[in-house]
């Protein structure tokens, strides 16, 4: 059985897969530019780690504790594809994805703690114990993934920030922003991971691409003209 979020994975991974559908500006002069072939890879990496390491499976609950940056973005496409449902806001959850780990609140079967520097090989310092080191344990991870068990597209993958639910089968049509075929989409981080996510899925639905850029990173002309960013 299929859903949204696996036709999406698979229409990244094949066709133009080489070109960029994520770049990411961040502080410090920081950018990564990931093509669908890339993207799709990390996704991967990120469900095996889920599926394989911590026993995930669909219907279960990943709470995502991260600001709007393109590892946030992995991680959601990654629970999506696994059929569980993404948690943006308080609540109980299974798995707790953190860029602050010594603040959890609450009980999880799993806690893993996200680096949010790109290059970033470890956590920098020590981690409470029994948390996952993200960036240590991710590239052990296979690049292509295979689910153990089927994805009920009749099950929630999110509650958006007004209460609204949002089934698997409508991520697509339902949670998604429209957007122009082709588009080169600038997202700003600053409103928010929410809006984030419904404005790629959006674009990626259409064939296109976006460009997130930190709160700290000005918009110039130059900037907008080096990564062609057009359409809405």
């Amino acid at each position: 059985m299929t859903t949204p979020a696996l036709d999406l994975m698979a229409s990244l991974r094949s066709g133009n897969s080489t070109s960029p559908r994520l770049t990411w500006y961040g502080p410090d002069a920081e950018r990564v530019e990931l093509s669908g072939r890339v993207l799709d890879n990390w996704v991967a990496k990120t469900s095996n780690l889920l599926q394989d390491e911590l026993d995930a499976a669909p219907g279960m609950r990943l709470r995502l504790e991260l600001p709007a940056h393109w590892k946030a973005m992995v991680w959601a496409l990654a629970s999506w594809q696994l059929g569980l449902e993404t948690v943006l806001e308080g609540g109980p959850a299974d798995f707790l994805v953190t860029a602050d780990p010594e603040s959890v609140d609450g009980r999880y079967d799993a806690v893993i703690a996200v680096a949010l520097p790109a290059l970033a090989m470890r956590w920098p310092g020590e981690l409470p114990a029994g948390c996952i080191d993200y960036a240590a344990e991710v590239r052990s991870h296979g690049d292509i993934f295979m689910a153990h068990a089927d994805a009920d597209p009749a099950v929630s993958a999110l509650v958006d920030r007004e209460g609204r639910g949002h089934l698997h089968r409508d991520l697509l049509d339902g949670f998604a922003v429209a957007h122009d075929e082709g588009v080169r989409l600038h997202i700003p981080a600053g409103t928010g991971l929410e809006a984030a996510l419904a404005n790629a899925l959006g674009a990626w639905k259409q064939g296109g691409s976006v460009v997130l850029t930190h709160p700290d990173v000005e918009l110039t002309d130059k900037l907008l003209a080096a990564e062609r960013i057009h359409g809405k």
